[in-house]
């Protein structure tokens, strides 16, 4: 009784996880995927406009994706930095690295470039992962006007009221097994704070143990 309690909750789980999640009003109201649920089957592109399944990415080797907002917000660039100092252990771990954010592939390019970043970068400039994962949000009318009138290029969406807004992800972390089942997530809504490098590579460290 008890294993096919546990079987209908994983399956539950995964059949939640596969379904797109509707754009949130904003970025306290996100509903991502927790530690149980799927990689969704997302196909992304790389920075050479490459087609790139999260399913086939994930069942080569455990994975790390991280959720930013693009290559002009300082901190998703902070981060991209401290995860890049502590790749070499991710490797030596038996990890990958994936970055997703809105960037077109042309964008993500120049920020591989001057970072010198040697992990995956994917687009995901339609937002699907961003719906699929639970983490997209329509910003503010003030919010999509500051940011449109200076660094973001990014296609407007339209919110249920008929307002073009911008959507971005709320930045996130998870860790994904090679069947794809996530073990670990973090996801704050205040785009300031970001998960100690510390914090990944505990996690891990559980996950291969």
């Amino acid at each position: 009784m008890l294993k096919t309690l546990l079987v209908a909750t994983v399956l539950t789980l995964t059949s939640l996880a596969s379904v797109a999640k509707p754009i949130a009003s904003d970025e306290n109201n996100v509903m991502p995927l927790l530690n149980g649920h799927q990689i969704p089957a997302i196909t992304l592109q790389d920075v050479d406009g490459k087609a790139v399944e999260l399913s086939k990415l994930v069942a080569q080797k455990p994975t790390i994706f991280f959720f930013y907002r693009g290559g002009w917000c300082p901190f998703c660039n902070s981060q991209m930095g401290q995860l890049k100092a502590i790749e070499p252990k991710l490797i030596e771990m038996g990890f990958q690295l994936v970055g997703i954010s809105p960037d077109t592939p042309e964008k993500m390019r120049a920020s591989l470039n001057d970072q010198k970043l040697d992990y995956l970068l994917l687009s995901d400039s339609s937002l699907a992962a961003s719906q699929a994962f639970g983490l997209a949000y329509y910003t503010s009318a003030d919010i999509t006007q500051k940011y449109t009138a200076s660094v973001v290029t990014n296609e407007l969406f339209t919110t249920p009221e008929g307002d073009k807004r911008l959507v971005l992800p709320v930045p996130a972390v998870y860790l994904a097994d090679k069947k794809g089942l996530i073990h670990f997530q973090y996801v704050n809504p205040n785009y300031k704070v970001r998960p100690a490098p510390e914090l990944i590579l505990a996690a891990a460290g559980l996950l291969v143990k």
